[in-house]
């Protein structure tokens, strides 16, 4: 049984050895996957899987590693294994992913990448991509850097000014606000002072530079913003501007479209938008912080028919993927640009923006933010458009004006997953919310003290659903009897479940609930009441069956 994957990828690659591959060969891979996120490389493989054996020159582990860390610089150091495929020799040889640029022992430096019909390539590594891979592993704020070239002069005294006024309407870090303006360039770092002179950083360029001195010094620099209707584009409008001018114009564009409806709650009228403003407002201010500046490409805001997409150049930084997302700490790419946004007001000071728009979504019954579609070239997010879900909402609002307090994110999952799979274990929810099983099994256990959620069985065999409670205050009593553990076939036993919860049943609840014919519910009455188990109260379709006293 093969061992080996049956094809390359970006973390796989196949070199023959069938007339004995040349050490530079050799060693230009490994760099290639080290420079990358590095892998594993199969020699005695042929480019289409065919297994063609080692020749006898690479069948020495040790030698194989030896020379390996010899011939690269900064040194490598692989782990070799022997491996017999298909009565063959062949070298598995493990490549880490370098946190240095790793070049040949001949100076050789390249990368790889995958190429549009899927399949990857080694390709030269440039200098101009340098910057770029240092600021995705946390080595290098670019963000921070002085722009040579760049000047005083180039600071707009409006865009500062703005800068001042957001402070203020975002609730910001006030002390910002008495500050004259080189001091307040100074502790938002945006400049560096080189002998006499003030010359602007990246970050102060961006958020208060002159639109010409950003066109010219960091022309990278672009936000889109499209409103699609189908195929049919109905805005497009691009936008090369100060962040914080470019960061006022998309939301003015987004507020214009959001649309709200209320809903009575007791005696409370609960605004619905269509979209949650805190929501957009974080993932556009990521998007804005965390794009990679040295690569051309624009921030991209895409207003589809039931969704906003928001993308930007550059994929997740070094420690942060789909998987770890909710829970691993802040990594910003351009920490620089992001202490600055976040004092200012505009993202929140935590760094756990990811936390305000997955509650953006999920209090409304809505599904939580969609990051699949995400690469190593971009990260994308989904904030879906689709219809509230009334019932939740009633069921999360309800239980924020009991404890006074915002639902956690890590509950909100919970309940969201209750509301839509009806039962759950920790293991479920421990997916869900990317932490150990038992850290889901403290939000269950919680959830079940405050009497939102029932508990089942014990220790791994135990299970969740929402309580009766709940079922009962959104209208769905039956929905509820249906998860309490019962099989579907003991149809009374489950008439008798739903009338100790709720003192009664009718005929038409009976169909609901065991999902049977009128004369079927009425047969199933008639053997209850004559068996004692139920009495009849009133007449013919009237009436009502209560527990027998």
């Amino acid at each position: 049984m093969r061992t080996i994957p049956l094809k390359e990828s970006l973390t796989v690659e196949f070199k023959s050895d069938a007339q004995r591959l040349s050490d530079d060969d050799l060693i230009a891979a490994v760099v290639c996957l080290a420079n990358s996120e590095g892998g594993d490389l199969y020699v005695g493989v042929e480019d289409d899987g065919r297994i063609t054996g080692l020749h006898r020159t690479h069948q020495n582990s040790i030698t194989l590693a030896a020379m390996i860390a010899n011939r690269t610089n900064p040194p490598v150091s692989v782990r070799a294994t022997i491996l017999t495929e298909d009565g063959r020799q062949i070298a598995r040889v493990e490549v880490p992913k370098s946190t240095r640029l790793v070049a040949t022992s001949t100076g050789l430096l390249q990368r790889r990448r995958i190429q549009a019909d899927g399949s990857p390539e080694c390709v030269p590594f440039y200098p101009h991509e340098f910057v770029s891979r240092q600021s995705d592993l946390g080595m290098l704020d670019y963000s921070g850097l002085a722009i040579t070239g760049a000047s005083y002069e180039d600071f707009d005294p409006l865009e500062r000014e703005r800068l001042r006024q957001l402070v203020e309407r975002y609730g910001g870090d006030r002390t910002l606000i008495g500050l004259n303006d080189e001091e307040l360039e100074g502790a938002l770092g945006l400049i560096r002072r080189e002998g006499e002179k003030l010359i602007p950083t990246v970050t102060g360029l961006l958020l208060i530079g002159r639109e010409s001195a950003l066109r010219q010094h960091l022309p990278t620099h672009e936000v889109a913003f499209q409103v699609l209707s189908g195929t049919e584009v109905r805005v497009n409008d691009f936008y090369r501007m100060p962040l914080l001018k470019t960061f006022e114009r998309i939301m003015d564009q987004f507020t214009a479209r959001v649309e709200e409806e209320e809903i009575q709650l007791g005696l409370f009228r609960v605004p619905i938008p269509n979209y949650d403003v805190r929501s957009f407002r974080e993932a556009f201010v990521n998007a804005l912080v965390h794009r990679d500046y040295t690569r051309l490409g624009a921030v991209h805001v895409r207003w589809e028919q039931d969704a906003i997409v928001i993308s930007n150049p550059g994929g997740f930084v070094e420690g942060v993927t789909l998987d770890n997302i909710l829970v691993t700490e802040p990594r910003p790419r351009n920490p620089y640009l992001a202490d600055a946004v976040k004092r200012i007001g505009l993202a929140e000071r935590t760094g756990r923006g990811v936390d305000l728009i997955y509650q953006g979504l999920l209090r409304y019954g809505r599904p939580a933010p969609d990051y699949r579609r995400s690469n190593a070239q971009s990260v994308v997010v989904s904030l879906s458009g689709e219809s509230a879900d009334r019932g939740l909402l009633r069921l999360v609002i309800d239980e924020e004006q009991r404890t006074q307090a915002v639902l956690p994110v890590d509950s909100l999952i919970a309940l969201s997953l209750l509301w839509h799979e009806r039962r759950i274990d920790s293991s479920t929810l421990a997916h869900a919310i990317q932490r150990d099983e038992s850290v889901a099994r403290l939000t269950l256990e919680r959830l079940v003290e405050t009497g939102l959620v029932e508990a089942y069985g014990i220790k791994k065999g135990r299970t969740y659903t929402l309580s009766s409670a709940v079922y009962r205050k959104v209208g769905q009593p039956d929905a509820y009897v249906r998860q309490a553990g019962f099989d579907p076939i003991q149809q009374e036993q489950m008439i008798l479940r739903y009338v100790r919860e709720h003192g009664q049943i009718t005929r038409r609840d009976v169909i609901d609930l065991c999902k049977v014919s009128s004369d079927q519910a009425t047969r199933l009455l008639r053997k209850m009441v004559e068996a004692g188990q139920l009495n009849m109260i009133g007449e013919r379709k009237s009436s009502v069956y209560v527990l027998k006293k």
